[in-house]
């Protein structure tokens, strides 16, 4: 049965009813299986993988896959192959709430209805993935500090190169007033590293390993905020996450470093370090973009730049600190 999927009046943009198809396969409850197959032999659908099971009044009542109606039994009623509770969204939900929703429940397709339960189409996989993709581009775009406006960052390619340079100089000049700071709290230590040169050896790393968690992390906060997950059903995770993998890094680089330098107080003094450095690392990626939604600002606007500022003057600070003290 090819049953009339009734049509959304307004589709919003960059929503799930301006992205849903109304070419998918629709059955009744009391259809069996032999007749859906029937109705999808000779038919093409833009999603054909889902089929849609609703009563006389277009309301869902379940959502069967096609690999379940392959394997059932052609007298078997497709409501007993159907899930009575499929994922669906709202025709009016952001289309990147959408295609998370979609991911978080291995779904390739997704059900599209409104309040009362009337269905009025699917997500298409393709349409799902190119969501992903696009607003993935626009986040990383963002939380660069390149580009504030999603319609902006999808014409960053074109941009010339005033525009380019007004975009990213500003945040450039806060990674280099950072350098000017880093430089003055190396200073700070210059007799201990003029005494032992071999702590000098290792702050690139110590930053770097700093950064990539931060990152990780910063990049997870951003991600949930922009699909409504607060940064309270996190942050416990994502911290104890810093500090394991922490733990984890300085306790293979020590062994690591006592056998090929041969020094114990340097080696125990960038493990800590490290501890110390990717815990902070992981705090600083939480909070900035905390503090930027609460401020009423895109959280990804300019806190990537922000944090690395930050990390990697805590980490240079706390790894000299700490082999100050140990390194005799």
């Amino acid at each position: 049965m090819v049953a009339e999927i009734p049509q959304l009046e307004e589709l919003t943009y960059e929503t799930a009813g301006s992205l849903l198809t109304r070419s998918v396969p629709v059955a009744r409850p009391e259809d069996d299986v032999a007749t859906v197959q029937r109705m999808l032999d000779g038919h093409r659908y833009d999603v054909a993988s889902h089929i849609a099971v609703c009563n006389q009044a277009n309301i869902l009542c379940g959502v069967a896959k096609i690999e379940d109606v392959i394997a059932a039994n052609g007298n078997t009623s497709i409501s007993n192959v159907m899930d009575a509770d499929p994922p669906s969204v709202a025709p009016g939900i952001d289309q990147e709430v959408a295609a998370w929703k979609a991911v978080q429940h291995g779904e390739s397709a997704l059900a599209v209805v409104d309040h009362e339960g009337t269905f009025h189409g699917m997500l298409a996989p393709a349409q799902l993935l190119r969501v992903l993709l696009n607003e993935h581009d626009e986040d990383m775009a963002r939380m660069g500090g390149v580009l504030r406006q999603s319609t902006q960052a999808r014409d960053a390619s074109e941009e010339s190169l005033g525009r380019r340079l007004w975009h990213r100089l500003p945040w450039l000049l806060i990674g280099l007033v950072g350098a000017v700071f880093a430089a003055s709290i190396v200073g700070l230590f210059e007799a201990d590293l003029n005494e032992h040169v071999l702590i000098a050896f290792f702050m690139p790393g110590i930053v770097y390993l700093a950064d990539a968690v931060g990152t990780q992390t910063e990049t997870l906060v951003i991600r949930g905020l922009s699909v409504g997950v607060g940064i309270r059903r996190i942050a416990v995770r994502e911290l104890m996450t810093g500090i394991l993998a922490g733990l984890m890094l300085g306790g293979v680089f020590f062994p690591i470093a006592f056998v090929i330098w041969g020094e114990a107080d340097v080696a125990l003094s960038v493990s800590l370090a490290l501890v110390a450095a990717c815990s902070m690392a992981t705090a600083v990626a939480m909070a900035l973009p905390w503090a930027f939604e609460r401020a009423g600002w895109d959280p990804a606007f300019g806190s990537g730049p922000l944090a690395t500022v930050f990390q990697d003057l805590l980490s240079i600070l706390v790894y000299l600190g700490i082999a100050s003290v140990l390194v005799t």
